[in-house]
């Protein structure tokens, strides 16, 4: 073993024999079918997203994204992973997703959709996370607690 006694020596030690540094190199994760797939999460939701290209048609649970999502704020949030990285209307979306309500499911969505365009094409990574939306939402509803009405919610006071 080398005596390592500073950064340099370590350095020196880790790096190529031609001194160029290595970089990692993300290689796209694709199927037989050529899909790319991830697993999207927030609240209680989960959701399991396939994409491949094709004519930008989204499919949830059997049904268009129009019918399953009917409020515009919700088929907004399923479209912008799409818009981030310049990529609207290339690829399908084929999503299974189960529990919570219509606002998780859209959330949980829209995070396996980044996941999976990510997975596709590397090189969408980096403006998928620079809008934060690769990063699981991990906030839950808090749970009920004794003596209170709700989670923090007291019961009304009563002077008589």
């Amino acid at each position: 073993m080398a005596d390592i006694k500073s950064l340099d020596d370590l350095k020196s030690a880790v790096s190529t024999p031609a001194g160029e540094e290595v970089a990692l190199k993300r290689e796209p994760v694709r199927d037989a079918q050529g899909r790319a797939y991830a697993t999207g999460k927030r609240k209680d939701a989960v959701a399991r997203v396939w994409i491949k290209p094709g004519s930008g048609k989204v499919t949830v649970n059997g049904k268009t994204m129009t019918e399953y999502f009917a409020r515009p704020v919700l088929q907004m949030i399923l479209r912008q992973p799409f818009t981030i990285a310049n990529v609207e209307g290339q690829f399908d979306v084929v999503a299974t997703v189960a529990g919570g309500g219509l606002s998780g499911q859209a959330g949980a969505v829209k995070h396996g959709v980044s996941k999976a365009l990510q997975l596709y094409d590397p090189a969408l990574r980096g403006a998928l996370k620079a809008a934060g939306f690769l990063t699981r939402d991990s906030r839950v509803v808090e749970r009920k607690k004794y003596g209170k009405a709700k989670a923090r919610r007291s019961f009304q006071f009563s002077k008589r």
